[in-house]
């Protein structure tokens, strides 16, 4: 249930700098939304209202262009009580299927990382949501065993946080 770009890209051996370690992904829970995918995609491409309903990151900002910055604000799982600025670019874009964001990997931050957000539609009211973030290179081992719990939480509740704010959306749209 991995996103396909996993399944073909080059492995840790083949590229130490930005390689992936099929170890080193968090995977969130599978989510079941009574909603379509349509609503659940207008929740995550909705930026500016993050803060009404996800528990994780409170603010983003993006064009939602290919290559653009979402510049973020993250709860810190691992600090409560603190956020954490943070800058990924667009990196896939799939109306109503995925929206992901990548880190790349710099000589200033060498932790390149991919966090995939899927929807995928089960039927014409309801689809099933889940998250990835691959940590890349030589260094995302460590990067997922420091922060990997905490990433996988952060994840699961942002999910369930997604199901209840597409459910209530389409409750609404459908006058209930």
């Amino acid at each position: 249930m991995l996103p396909d770009w996993m399944k073909h890209h080059p492995s840790l051996a083949q590229d130490p700098v930005s390689g992936l370690d099929p170890e080193a992904v968090t995977i969130s829970e599978t989510v079941e939304i009574a909603a379509p995918a349509r609503v659940v995609w207008q929740v995550l491409t909705d930026m500016p209202r993050y803060n009404e309903w996800n528990p994780f990151c409170v603010r983003a900002e993006s064009t939602l262009e290919m290559g653009a910055a979402v510049h973020m604000k993250l709860v810190n799982y691992a600090a409560p009580g603190s956020l954490v600025p943070n800058c990924e670019y667009i990196c896939a874009l799939e109306p109503e299927r995925m929206i992901s964001w990548e880190l790349p990997h710099s000589d200033f931050w060498p932790y390149p990382a991919r966090r995939d957000q899927v929807i995928e539609a089960t039927g014409p009211t309801s689809c099933r949501y889940f998250s990835t973030d691959a940590f890349l290179g030589a260094n995302g081992i460590h990067v997922f065993r420091f922060a990997g719990p905490w990433v996988k939480r952060a994840f699961d509740d942002s999910g369930r946080a997604l199901k209840a704010r597409a459910e209530e959306l389409f409750a609404a749209e459908q006058g209930a």
